[in-house]
């Protein structure tokens, strides 16, 4: 049984947040063009054995907007409200999930222990962000598929044959997508359509915690590093770069599995091998 619970956030926000399973509590924070769904079969793998919490971060699906000051403090903000509502210290974050897990982790000492997947902090200029720009006149514009294949090529979260591919044939392909998403979608469920301006915010955390590396040296909590070995050469060495800072953390790396690793199925996730993981570390 899932249900929809709310909590209120330290500025007033409201954060909306679906509940499943039984046993420790557990946040699962998704990450880039996604919302609590996204991740709503992980959470299912894991309800046997964890109640499993699954938000919708600020500017997506049921919470509310992303509001004046928008930054990480409003996501550690966020995170913090759900955690001390819920009694849950264990998080598992995904993506620009996994950076907020971690900062929060530097100011809750509770927090016992972080799954972190793939985040994409920006190390020496090997995330960089100067996209943004190009980005947020496509979406002013109007520009949904042409905003969505900057920000692919930018993250290079799309094929290899992406990088030579006319740009012109990625927009109609993306067109395309969207408007095959638009007509399945599920009730309540945000589209890519619909998720494709948040992705501005999310380069914003990217931007805001670049060259920090240093600060994640403070973290108490124990952590999992967890990414696959078919990703962005950036988000792999990203998790080495954590590795040496971080005081206890462990890593694993998932063959033959990318970025989508921990999404639904139907986009092209595996989230019973990532919930097998995320198990054992938690247990």
């Amino acid at each position: 049984m899932i249900t929809l619970d709310t909590v209120t956030s330290k500025d007033g926000t409201t954060i909306a947040c679906h509940r499943l399973g039984d046993g420790p509590g557990l946040v699962l924070l998704h990450g880039t063009v996604q919302s609590g769904h996204s991740n709503i079969e992980l959470a299912q793998a894991l309800a046997g054995d964890f109640t499993c919490y699954v938000p919708d971060r600020r500017g997506r699906g049921r919470s509310g907007p992303y509001g004046p000051g928008y930054g990480l403090q409003r996501e550690i903000e966020d995170l913090d409200a759900l955690l001390t509502a819920t009694g849950a210290d264990h998080v598992a974050g995904v993506s620009s999930g996994a950076i907020i897990a971690l900062r929060t982790a530097l100011d809750r000492p509770a927090l016992r222990k972080v799954v972190a997947f793939e985040p994409p902090l920006d190390v020496d200029g090997s995330n960089p962000t100067g996209w943004l720009p190009r980005f947020d006149r496509e979406i002013a514009a109007g520009r949904i598929p042409a905003a969505l294949v900057t920000g692919m090529r930018a993250t290079r979260m799309g094929p290899p044959i992406f990088n030579v591919m006319p740009r012109a044939l990625l927009e109609l392909l993306t067109a395309m997508m969207l408007k095959n998403q638009d007509k399945a979608a599920g009730d309540g469920e945000p589209t890519f359509r619909e998720l494709a301006p948040t992705l501005h915010y999310d380069a914003q955390l990217v931007a805001e915690t670049a060259g920090d590396l240093d600060v994640y040296r403070s973290v108490g909590a124990e952590v999992l590093l967890l990414g696959g070995t078919k990703s962005p050469v950036y988000l792999r060495s990203a998790l080495t770069a954590l590795q040496s800072v971080l005081p206890r953390a462990r890593r694993v790396d998932m063959e033959g599995l990318g970025h989508s690793a921990t999404s639904n199925a139907a986009m092209r996730g595996r989230p019973e091998r990532v919930a097998d993981e995320i198990r054992r570390f938690l247990r």
